[in-house]
C-alpha cells in the first residue's frame, strides 16, 4: 500500500526534541512529496526541494541530504533498508529497529511501527546524533496524485522571493 505507484496522502505529526513540534498533511508517489503545515510547504520532486515559509514568504531551493528528506517525508524508510541499514523485528511483532551500518550516516538509527490491520506506518522514531525526532502518521489513504503536486510553481506565490541555496 505505502509503495502505490500512483501515490498516498496521510495526516503527520513531526515532534523534535528540543525544538518542539508541528503538524500538517502530506501527499507522497515513490521518492516525491508533498508537505504542508500552517507554517511552511514543502515541495519534493525526487532531486530538488522548494520549502516556502509563510511567515517571510519566502521559498528556498535546496538539494536536500537524505536526513532532511527523512525530516520532511516519514515513508523515506521505505527503500532505506537497501542503502547500509541493518533491519531487526522487536519481540511485539509491529515494531521494526533499523541501525545504520555505518554510524556515521546522517540518520543512525530508526524505529519504524506498523499498524497489524492495515501494513501502514504509525510512527517513525529516528535518531540524528544524540537528537531523536518523532513523526507519527494518520489517516492514510492511497489515492492517485499528479506529478505536477512535487515542484513548486511560481504563479501560485507570485510575491513569494525565491532564493536558490544549492
Amino acid at each position: 500500500v505505502i509503495d502505490n505507484k500512483s501515490g498516498a496522502s496521510a495526516n503527520f505529526t513531526i515532534s523534535i526534541a528540543k525544538i518542539g513540534s508541528s503538524s500538517g498533511t502530506i501527499a507522497i508517489k515513490g521518492n516525491k512529496f508533498n508537505a504542508r503545515t500552517p507554517q511552511a510547504i514543502v515541495w519534493f520532486n525526487g532531486k530538488t526541494q522548494w520549502t516556502y515559509l509563510k511567515k517571510t514568504n519566502e521559498v528556498n531551493i535546496s538539494t536536500p541530504t537524505q536526513a532532511q528528506q527523512m525530516a520532511m517525508n516519514p515513508y523515506t524508510f521505505i527503500n532505506i533498508y537497501k542503502t547500509g541499514y541493518k533491519m531487526n523485528m522487536k519481540k511485539s511483532g509491529n515494531n521494526y529497529h533499523l541501525t545504520a551500518q555505518n554510524q556515521k550516516r546522517s540518520v543512525a538509527e530508526l524505529y519504524i511501527t506498523i499498524n497489524q490491520k492495515t501494513y501502514v506506518p504509525s510512527q517513525v522514531k529516528m535518531r540524528q546524533g544524540k537528537t531523536w525526532s518523532t513523526i507519527k502518521v494518520s489517516n492514510f489513504k492511497a489515492r492517485s496524485i499528479p506529478n505536477s503536486s512535487f515542484a513548486f510553481n511560481a504563479k501560485e506565490f507570485p510575491s513569494a522571493e525565491v532564493i536558490d541555496l544549492r
